[in-house]
């Protein structure tokens, strides 16, 4: 039997094309936010970077991503991109 889906390719492509979506977004959105205000609003999501420490090895964990407007309709643009491929 044939499946009934379309392979979309490899997985390292769509995560490339978010990620300079994204940039892009926030570029776009630096460069603009003298003159619309509104794009400077941003939401902070993720871990607070903290450290393990086991007197031989030292660990430090965390990420933050900073959400803008632009950055996720970058991300978006992103994916429709990959889905046109």
């Amino acid at each position: 039997m044939a499946k009934n889906f379309k392979s979309y390719g490899n997985t390292w492509i769509l995560v490339l094309l978010i990620l300079i979506g994204g940039l892009t977004g926030s570029a776009v959105g630096d460069t603009l936010t003298p003159v619309l205000p509104w794009l400077k609003s941003t939401s902070q999501i993720g871990l607070k970077p903290s450290t393990l420490d086991l007197g031989f090895l030292n660990l430090t964990f965390g990420f933050t991503f900073s959400l803008g407007p632009l950055t996720a309709l970058g991300m978006i643009l992103g994916y429709v991109v990959y889905r046109r491929i």
